[in-house]
């Protein structure tokens, strides 16, 4: 089993995740830190700890550090954490064992918010027919409805396990989303060649959330708003973009409104351009036009389903009770 790390400039996070690694009760049998050009010793250190390093000279993004480490991967099973991740010492030990004993594809654990353990991160991804995500359960505290197994359509490859066959099997991610919903895409292809995998509340982990850049840092808005406008370009046939032009709308433009309200819709509408730029290349690639479009209607009707249940049990985030209240009858 290998461990890939992408790491920029992230020496003193990378560092305590190498220590967290050396810990576990089934430590990886390769540690291999991929480093998109940092400039704060990061490689030295790295190398020191006995991980293997490649060098990408320049920050080429996650997702493509994330391609380059899979395609130098030698094992059935790769751990792919973000270096803001601090996973606890029966992390890999239980996540190998539960998705081997269901044969599932993928797997990942409940992820704790590193400022306040008692309130989660998130659990794994879902994702609405307007193309926007949520990480269920982010900021909501930890209790019973987060503490069952479950199989799942969307790893957060925030800290996850991945037989590594499956990125021979559906592609590697989108490097031209970079970062942000490079993973929910990925998903997304998973879910249609009809893979899955399974969620083990009992892998715990801390994470820190957006450490390199910031929550609603401008370049992370603008990659959020441009990538949910490229998931539906490569995914959304004509009918289904006819079909939820509502949905669409409704949930872009107010994501935009959230985006208004942390002082970064500027970011917002550069993402929105950024993505209508690229619609045209997007629309002439295969990605949807051998697609089955029952099941993505299915896939999608049954996460935007479970967002809806679990904000009604949990409170509705603001967002998704505007979204709801737009869209749910149609």
């Amino acid at each position: 089993m290998t461990a890939l790390i992408p790491n920029w400039n992230g020496r003193a996070r990378t560092e305590r995740l190498l220590q967290a690694l050396a810990a576990q009760s089934r430590p990886p049998d390769t540690v291999m830190v991929v480093d998109n050009g940092s400039a704060d010793g990061s490689v030295e250190m790295a190398r020191a700890r006995g991980a293997r390093v490649i060098e990408m000279g320049r920050n080429a993004g996650f997702a493509a550090a994330v391609n380059r480490g899979v395609a130098e991967t030698r094992t059935p099973w790769v751990a792919i954490l973000n270096n803001d991740v601090e996973p606890a010492p029966a992390w890999l030990e239980r996540l190998i064992a539960a998705a081997s004993a269901c044969g599932a594809w993928f797997a990942t654990g409940r992820l704790l918010d590193a400022r306040d353990p008692t309130r989660l991160d998130g659990a794994y991804d879902l994702l609405s027919r307007a193309a926007c995500a949520w990480r269920a359960g982010h900021g909501r505290p930890d209790g019973p409805l987060w503490a069952g197994q479950r199989w799942i359509r969307f790893v957060p490859l925030t800290a996850a396990l991945v037989r590594t066959e499956l990125f021979q099997r559906v592609g590697p991610l989108d490097e031209r989303f970079e970062s942000y919903l490079e993973d929910v895409e990925w998903s997304l292809r998973s879910a249609l060649a009809g893979c899955r995998g399974v969620y083990v509340p009992e892998a715990m982990s801390a994470h820190a959330g957006s450490a390199t850049l910031g929550v609603w840092h401008a370049d992370t808005v603008r990659r959020i708003s441009r990538n949910q406008v490229l998931l539906a370009a490569k995914h959304y046939s004509g009918r289904e973009l006819a079909r939820w032009a509502w949905p669409l709308a409704a949930g872009q433009l107010l994501w935009g409104l959230v985006a208004l309200r942390r002082g970064r819709f500027g970011a917002w509408l550069r993402g929105k351009w950024n993505a209508l730029r690229m619609w045209p290349g997007l629309r002439r690639e295969a990605a949807w036009r051998g697609a089955r479009p029952r099941r993505l209607r299915r896939i999608l009707r049954v996460s935007e389903a479970h967002i809806h249940a679990l904000q009604r049990r949990t409170g509705f985030d603001a967002y998704w009770r505007a979204y709801f209240a737009l869209t749910w009858w149609r």
